[in-house]
């Protein structure tokens, strides 16, 4: 983990879903193996578990069907008639990050930048999130694998790159910030290039006001 002071003012915070917002390792868990059984596939292995917990839905069945590509279309065809919505009581609101939310949506633009497709706004609509977020980027628009992902965000609230910070805790979220230049706060994985690790949403508050990070709403005119 790289460690440095910010010492720009900040306008723009952007989090990752899956892991930063929710603990939804469970619930990826049981909607992939729905779709496994389904086609008569074996269940996940630990390794594919850490594909899918990662990857948006095109990306995660083109792994999963990779040695069994007759099985893929309907695969695709069960995802589909599938609702993920029925899968969400596996899902686990990280602790803290609403506190976080109420506060920092007075102070900052807040984006999310998600490898989920179909599933993001019910989701967020089911926990009562939708209402933070000034704007949703899925991978219905780019998948996190194209740096489009978050220049576009950048672009939408004409924010530089050094007035952002991306919440992420993935190897897919450090390498979209390297590749627009935007400083990771990692939430509970201290391996990634981060300019710091957090293991609660108090942490980023503080980091966020010990920093003497100005907002938006205070640079405004």
């Amino acid at each position: 983990m790289i460690k440095k002071k910010m010492i720009n003012p900040i306008k723009l915070l952007i989090f990752d879903c899956d892991g930063v917002l929710f603990d939804s390792r469970r619930a990826n868990e049981e909607y992939y193996n729905h779709i496994l059984k389904a086609v008569g596939r074996a269940p996940l292995t630990k390794a594919e578990l850490d594909f899918v917990h990662m990857h948006s839905l095109p990306e995660c069945l083109d792994y999963l069907f990779r040695e069994h590509p007759h099985l893929k279309e309907e695969a695709i065809k069960v995802s589909k008639e599938t609702s993920y919505s029925k899968f969400f009581p596996y899902m686990i609101l990280e602790e803290g990050i609403k506190d976080f939310l109420d506060w920092a949506h007075q102070r900052f633009f807040i984006a999310l930048c998600t490898n989920r497709t179909t599933s993001t706004k019910p989701l967020l609509e089911h926990f009562d999130l939708s209402k933070y977020f000034h704007l949703v980027r899925t991978a219905l628009d780019y998948p996190k694998s194209n740096p489009l992902a978050l220049a576009t965000i950048l672009s939408h609230f004409k924010v530089r790159p050094h007035e952002s910070i991306y919440i992420g805790d993935s190897v897919i979220d450090e390498k979209l910030c390297e590749s627009c230049k935007v400083p990771l706060i990692s939430y509970k994985n201290p391996s990634l290039k981060a300019i710091k690790v957090i293991y609660h949403y108090e942490e980023l508050k503080t980091f966020l006001q010990s920093n003497g990070l100005c907002s938006y709403r205070d640079l405004a005119p």
